[in-house]
């Protein structure tokens, strides 16, 4: 028999790996858990079972938290804080690299508890998880250690919430973990109900390390514990999990003045070309979807093939189905392990059961052990709106449709609600690298999939959430200004009085600013406009629904904004400035009589120095090349957000106007503005500066009117990327919950803060990662 037989038919022996240290040490605790409170793990009470889904068979049962319980938990990490935050980086540093170094130290232990409890196959726990793991908190020891000289104008938020998913149970600890006790916070962690037991090794762990008690506390239970961890008194929310649920914790913690980063659901895509290496396209697909069981949020489960090479790919695609092992997570040698739970099982058999029938189903003949096993399956011929197409399965299911061009590969790419993750396969660098910044996804792998690292920002846009995690970007999402800024409310010192307004006509009314041209309002309804010694200024329009649908539809028109160069964005704002200095004199004496102040002048010149301040950002705030472990290289882009929508403060009109307008339009998006609503007539007047600044028109629109309708209005708007209210604080809750409904970024800041320079950048962008492997 010839060497190339006995390759072709040689089956692979079980190389099962012992689970027996895992045993013991579930053994040596009764297999019965508490809770991981103030350094200590409290007595196990009533809870629910934890099993092997690949057997059934039982490994602890865990202890089900109360609201006794979180309050507890929350106390504890009240009491530790301050101590913590005193301590400084450099001993924060040292307490993180002690905690790596035990993760090394248990790299065994911790690889199997997780195969046992997730699912997964032994190599992936062993290969790519608890390394990862281990790489956060090394990674965080050295942002622990940088944060004073680095961060100096930054402070902790304080006490962290943080509910993470079944899918990567102890690498999203590690990544919540980690960059939270770096900065300074302590954490409440809740790890979910079907695998809790590497999060509680974790709490050991932390004994081990001499952790201070209470700077980490675990929690355990169903999603009713997330929920009362989300509405307890801490000060920020982390939370990786589904949509629904994310929309969820949205509306609850609107109003509250609590940190929000959500990492939830997607429906990735993964576009291949037809000069990508297909061999290497379909190793991608089965790393992506099947090694992981396609428990994955960010898997590229949306196959999209150009259509000349799309039956040649298929052919290849199932051949190597045919050949994954499925069977034991603890053998070495398998391939696809099992799903976390009978009710995973039962949601994707469902799943697939409903929408298999609108395209062709194949399976390969694979043996299926008994337990939570799902076939390997792949459904093409798929329409882009077919349910399988649009909806997270988090199965071992992938769905494919076909595209002729890449224009049509990017809008087919960007049909989802979702906005998560994306592939790219293609040996033509040009056109990858012309497609992946196209896509509406917050990571982009080009030739590469499910790559990631701490130093290497991760998260979603649209339906997918907000905020990143991972890098100097995931470090300021556990932070906040050191000295945040005051917030005055709506009603300003020398607002209108109380008195009925003469008849105007429209003609004699301060007219709103939609798509670089005066625009009367739709009711053709004004408000009268007063000096604080009661004299009339003038009339101002009264803005409704339809003004701001009009705004929003001329700032969507003008995308061209978001693609000039910085070069060109940071002319026009210099040129607003200019124009705005060349009128001082006027805009001065305008604020002194609407305020009944002598601070125009000082106003003014604030407002043109701020100007100054963005056109200087516009081609100077880039991105970043990351130092992740590979070779290659994962590229930080900032990109605009799109359309905001924003409240101007209430006092200082102008300048809050232009604090409002310079960094978002700075960094390429376009804006709705909701001026001040005492002293509106600053911006009408102001549009005659951008009308004479060459300014495209759409970029900026102003809708004058009662700012808390109005900004609900546009946190509702589908079309709104991003709403910042600068207003009266008592909004925010109207707004936040508004705008869970498409989970739109919110910033409710005061005046000082959102002039500020890199704050504001940060809310005017968002990072897209893209990796680009190169050599060997």
């Amino acid at each position: 028999m010839s060497i190339q037989n006995i390759f072709d038919s040689m089956d692979y022996g079980p190389a099962p790996e012992s689970d027996a240290e895992a045993q013991a040490w579930l053994e040596s605790h009764g297999r019965a858990f508490g809770h991981f409170i103030g350094g200590k793990f409290t007595q196990a009470s009533e809870g629910f079972e934890s099993l092997n889904p690949a057997t059934g068979a039982l490994l602890a049962n865990v202890t089900q938290a109360t609201e006794a319980d979180i309050a507890a938990a929350v106390e504890a990490a009240r009491a530790a804080q301050p101590a913590w935050a005193a301590l400084g980086g450099h001993a924060r540093a040292r307490y993180l690299y002690a905690l790596a170094r035990l993760l090394q130290k248990h790299a065994r232990l911790l690889a199997v508890l997780e195969s046992l409890d997730n699912g997964k196959p032994i190599r992936e726990s062993r290969d790519i998880d608890v390394p990862l793991a281990q790489r956060h908190f090394y990674y965080h020891a050295g942002m622990a250690q940088l944060m004073e000289a680095e961060l100096p104008d930054r402070a902790p938020i304080g006490i962290c919430g943080q509910i993470i998913p079944w899918n990567f149970p102890l690498l999203m600890l590690a990544w919540k973990v980690a960059p939270a006790i770096a900065t300074g916070n302590t954490v409440v962690l809740k790890p979910a109900e079907f695998t809790p037991l590497t999060a509680l090794l974790f709490g050991k762990i932390c004994q081990e390390a001499g952790l201070p008690a209470g700077v980490v506390n675990i929690v355990t239970g169903d999603g009713n514990v997330g929920r009362l961890v989300a509405r307890a008194e801490v000060d920020k929310i982390a939370f990786t999990g589904s949509t629904g649920v994310g929309r969820d914790i949205r509306k609850a913690t609107a109003g509250t003045g609590k940190a929000l980063t959500l990492e939830l659901g997607g429906k990735s895509p993964y576009i291949v070309f037809e000069d990508a290496d297909l061999d290497s396209a379909v190793e991608g697909l089965v790393d992506a979807i099947w090694f992981n069981q396609g428990q994955v949020c960010c898997a590229g489960s949306r196959l999209l093939v150009q259509e000349g090479i799309a039956e040649t790919f298929y052919g290849k695609l199932k051949e190597r189905m045919a050949a994954l092992r499925v069977g034991d997570p603890l053998d070495k040698s398998i391939d696809v392990g099992s799903l976390v739970d009978p009710v995973q099982l039962d949601t994707v058999t469902r799943m697939v059961e409903a929408g298999a029938g609108a395209g062709s189903l194949y399976q390969p003949p694979l043996e299926m052990p008994e337990g939570c096993y799902y076939p390997p399956t792949l459904i093409t011929d798929l329409a882009p709106s077919d349910m399988l197409m649009q909806e997270e399965i988090f199965g071992p299911v992938l769905v494919s449709t076909t595209f002729r061009t890449p224009a049509e590969a990017v809008a087919l790419a960007n049909n989802t609600r979702y906005g998560l993750a994306a592939s790219v396969w293609s040996e033509n660098v040009n056109l990858a690298l012309d497609v992946a910044p196209k896509l509406a996804a917050g990571v982009i792998w080009v030739n590469s999939t499910n790559l990631f690292d701490a130093a290497a920002g991760f998260g979603g846009v649209r339906e997918s959430g907000f905020g990143r995690e991972g890098g100097w970007e995931g470090l300021l999402a556990y932070t906040r200004p050191a000295k945040p800024a005051p917030r005055a409310a709506a009603t300003a010192p020398g607002a209108a009085p109380d008195a009925a307004a003469p008849d105007a006509p429209l003609d004699r009314t301060a007219k709103m600013y939609v798509g670089g041209k005066q625009a009367r309002p739709d009711g053709g309804y004004s408000r009268a406009i007063w000096s604080p010694k009661g004299a009339l200024l003038g009339h101002v329009g009264e803005g409704n629904r339809k003004d701001l649908r009009n705004a929003v539809e001329a700032a969507g028109k003008a995308t061209g904004w978001a693609g000039a160069t910085g070069h060109l964005r940071a002319q026009i704002l210099y040129f607003i400035a200019e124009n705005l200095s060349a009128r001082t004199g006027e805009f001065a004496a305008r604020l002194d009589g609407m305020t009944g102040t002598d601070a125009g002048k000082a106003e003014v010149e604030a407002a043109i120095d701020l100007l100054f301040t963005h056109a200087a950002w516009a081609d100077k705030f880039d991105g970043a090349a990351k130092g992740v472990p590979l070779r290659g290289l994962a590229l930080a882009v900032n990109r605009p957000v799109g359309v905001i929508g924003a409240l101007c403060p209430p006092d200082r009109p102008l300048l809050g106007l232009v604090a409002a307008m310079a960094p978002a339009i700075a960094m390429g998006n376009r804006v709705v503005l909701i001026p001040s609503e005492p002293y509106p007539l600053a911006a009408t007047d102001f549009y005659q500066v951008l009308e004479t600044s060459d300014l495209p028109a759409g970029v900026v629109n102003i809708v004058t009117g009662a700012q808390e309708v109005l900004g609900t209005e546009l946190a509702t708007h589908l079309d709104v990327d991003a709403v910042w209210n600068f207003s009266d604080p008592s909004f925010d809750t109207a707004i936040e919950t508004a705008a869970s409904g498409n989970l739109k970024r919110t910033w409710c800041a005061g005046l000082d803060t959102a002039g500020s320079g890199r704050e504001a950048l940060a809310h005017a962008t968002e990072i897209h990662t893209i990796w680009v492997p190169y050599g060997d």
